[in-house]
């Protein structure tokens, strides 16, 4: 019985602050503005669930701190593209996609969370066409888990390459959802 409980006891290291968070927020705010300028032509789109809170803070650092105006952000979810989909018992549960914009000709940005497989990046690129051909994708991420990739997808903006092994999980909590901006590393 004691084993049975030791092995329930996960690890949790902290692989960034509130603060380092803030700062890697801003740095990719920058290097977005860098290459966007005006954002007359860029569309963000963050991947639901969990790229909508970073989608959501990097447009309100470009709006307020940078004075980047009127930026175009969207919501997609990737459930039913995913290839995975028809593969576990439980239900799935949808998010809502929102974008009310055109998309055609457009420079989409999609922004996730964490990098992992790279399936979900895939999926995106297929639901994406249900909107129009953009003129480029470039994928922005918080985590590129660099070793567990079974896709080849890589960022174009990444805050932290972390080397996580498949056994390990890297968890992402937003001031918004969980309250509090942190990264955490869990080992079971």
């Amino acid at each position: 019985m004691r084993n049975q409980t030791l092995h329930l006891i996960m690890s949790q290291k902290v692989l960034l602050n509130s603060k380092e968070v803030t700062i890697i927020l801003h740095r990719l705010a920058c290097q977005l503005i860098e290459k966007h300028l005006d954002f007359s032509d860029t569309i963000l789109v963050g991947i639901q669930p969990r790229g909508v809170f970073l989608a959501e803070r990097l447009k309100q650092i470009l709006e307020i701190e940078y004075k980047v105006p009127e930026i175009s952000l969207g919501y997609l979810d990737i459930t039913f593209f995913r290839d995975d989909f028809r593969r576990t018992d439980k239900p799935l549960e949808a998010n809502k996609t929102q974008i009310n914009f055109i998309v055609e000709n457009k420079k989409v940005i999609f922004i996730d969370d964490v990098l992992f497989t790279g399936r979900s990046i895939r999926s995106a690129l297929t639901a994406i066409q249900s909107f129009g051909r953009p003129s480029e994708i470039e994928l922005l991420v918080l985590i590129d888990r660099r070793f567990s990739r079974n896709l080849p997808i890589q960022p174009d903006y990444r805050g932290r390459q972390v080397d996580a092994i498949n056994g390990e999980k890297v968890k992402v909590s937003w001031k918004e959802n969980e309250g509090e901006d942190a990264v955490y590393l869990i080992t079971n």
